[in-house]
């Protein structure tokens, strides 16, 4: 089958192979027809060694398909099943799990060092465990979660990772209150859900932060008050808050520094919420005066912070309702043929999200 593999960490491109075999299914497996994938920046992370992943390997990680087969003791799923999948599905027998905090499940991480695919020369493995930009992949029966007939598989791959991200950022995590000011530096696809998220929570002005002018374009029609540049943010502080800083502030690039800048945008007693994934070598510097005095709360929010599965419900309620436009979000559509072009859009931001369709 056709596969995009990246060969080496490091490299700019991936190769789209057609001698690419799905491996791995067996009992508790199930194996998904991939229709439609999302392009998400942390694919990109992965690619350039920001994020730990081995190599060779599959990227891809915010899919959606429809079963082809299940394996043995799999009841939950049967053939023909249209089906989203989820990178990070809980165990429900962990700590973590167990205290409700199933988001935090390491479950699924210990998948990732298997691999999913292989090729003539040697094995190859998936994104996250996963690795869907391919025409099929085979994944645990947790990773393959039902979707209703009404909900199409693009908007199905983006509800995957990045909608359930930024929306739970704000509806988890932040508890965005009615009323508030918020503002969201970083305004692709998880950064808009972010805001469309503080949206829906009621917030009073919602600031939208990018160096990219069509992010902020598109970031007024999801529902952000006011788009500024980053050399702007100090003025918009100003102008909205009277200079003492927003009432939550959402960090969605995942960089020390603008993390900092984040946290001096957020007003004392405010709440930081750090959305983005970053390397484990970029340290964020905060004196101990400073975190004891200003009482900010810094919240990491780890994939929406909350439930996925519930996320996933809610969002597909909140879309239903016309309350989130997930549609909008897909800026681009190619086919895998067409991936690396992609690639080269979500680099210079002139993508939202990019939907490959298989």
């Amino acid at each position: 089958m056709r596969a995009a593999v990246l060969h080496e960490i490091g490299q700019g491109k991936v190769e789209v192979l057609d001698d690419v075999e799905a491996v791995g299914f067996g009992p508790g497996k199930v194996r998904i027809r991939v229709r439609a994938t999302g392009l998400c920046h942390s694919d990109l992370s992965a690619m350039g060694g920001v994020l730990p992943q081995p190599a060779p390997f599959v990227p891809g990680h915010e899919g959606a398909g429809e079963v082809v087969e299940v394996g043995e003791g799999v009841s939950n799923l049967t053939a023909g099943d249209r089906v989203v999948v989820c990178w990070l599905p809980a165990c429900d027998a962990c700590p973590a799990c167990r205290r409700g905090q199933p988001q935090l499940c390491l479950a699924g991480f210990m998948n990732a060092g298997t691999p999913n695919f292989k090729l003539p020369g040697g094995d190859v493995f998936g994104m996250a465990g996963t690795g869907t930009f391919t025409e099929e992949v085979v994944v645990d029966a947790g990773c393959a979660v039902p979707i209703p007939e009404d909900v199409p598989f693009d908007i199905a791959a983006l509800i995957g990772c990045g909608v359930t991200t930024g929306l739970g950022a704000a509806l988890n995590t932040a508890d965005v209150a009615a009323g508030s000011s918020v503002a969201v530096i970083g305004c692709g696809g998880v950064g808009i859900s972010a805001i469309q998220g503080a949206r829906v929570k009621g917030a009073a002005e919602i600031v939208a932060v990018d160096p990219v002018v069509s992010r902020r374009e598109s970031a007024l029609k999801f529902g952000a008050t006011r788009a500024v540049a980053p050399e702007e943010l100090a003025d918009a502080k100003q102008e909205i808050t009277g200079g003492e800083g927003f009432d939550y502030v959402f960090e969605v690039v995942g960089k020390s520094a603008t993390a900092r800048t984040a946290y001096e945008t957020t007003r004392r007693g405010g709440t930081l919420v750090i959305v983005g994934a970053g390397a484990m070598d970029d340290f964020l510097q905060l004196n101990m005066f400073e975190l004891f005095f200003d009482e900010k709360r810094i919240l990491p929010s780890m994939y929406g912070g909350g439930d996925v599965l519930r996320s996933y419900e809610r969002t597909i309620a909140l879309w239903r309702a016309g309350r989130v436009d997930l549609a909008g979000l897909i800026t681009h559509r190619v086919p895998l043929a067409e991936i690396n072009e992609a690639l080269d859009q979500m680099r210079t931001g002139t993508s939202l999200r990019t939907c490959i369709e298989i």
